[in-house]
């Protein structure tokens, strides 16, 4: 008996991996999920109205229009039968009482971070580390945002020397798989555990 060849479009996934992905408001979470999803990504948006005055910072992110209340979803399989589902995390502080919840199975996480406004990924990251819980760090290079080189970032977020720093583009769907398989592979070396530690909602 020979075993046929894996087929992703009729067999499945063989195996299904939870990533989380976070940061701060407007970094790009939405948008990484809905580039490399192959099924059309579930979003839970709302438009910001006057009622986020005060509440919702929109320094340098003026033009973001909605923002996330609950969560994105997406999937990706890859040729080797390994599906990852993709779950973005609302980036607002009054919306990081569900982050425990979304969080229970996940492998990993992915903190996007905006070198415009990098202040906003210390409580992704914060919050990644006390449950110890394998995370990158995916700096979005925004147009007209100044480079920087990644150890001046990870200086910058204080992060150890053992947690990858890469810079990607969020718009480009081989970019933002790069940054899946990053986290992946860190994952694995990390040892990185499915069960939920403790209830250990950000700090910001």
């Amino acid at each position: 008996m020979t075993s046929a060849p894996y087929d992703p479009a009729t067999d499945g996934p063989r195996v299904t991996l939870k990533i989380l992905v976070a940061g701060g408001f407007g970094v790009g979470k939405t948008t990484l999920v809905g580039t490399v999803s192959e099924i059309r990504p579930l979003r839970t948006e709302e438009v910001l109205t006057d009622a986020g005055v005060g509440i919702d910072d929109l320094d340098g992110v003026e033009d973001k229009a909605t923002t996330t209340v609950a969560m994105d979803f997406g999937r990706i399989t890859f040729r080797d039968g390994v599906a990852l589902y993709l779950f973005g995390t609302p980036g607002q502080k009054r919306f990081w009482f569900m982050w425990d919840e979304l969080s229970l199975g996940a492998i990993g996480a992915v903190v996007l971070a905006d070198t415009r406004r990098l202040n906003d990924s210390f409580a992704s990251i914060d919050y990644f580390e006390r449950r110890g819980t394998p995370f990158i760090v995916a700096v979005n290079c925004f147009d007209g945002a100044r480079r920087y080189r990644l150890e001046e970032i990870r200086s910058a977020l204080d992060v150890d020397v053992h947690v990858p720093v890469v810079l990607c583009d969020v718009r480009r769907r081989e970019s933002a798989k790069e940054v899946l398989i990053t986290l992946v592979e860190h994952s694995i070396r990390s040892g990185g555990t499915a069960a939920a530690r403790g209830d250990s909602l950000p700090i910001g």
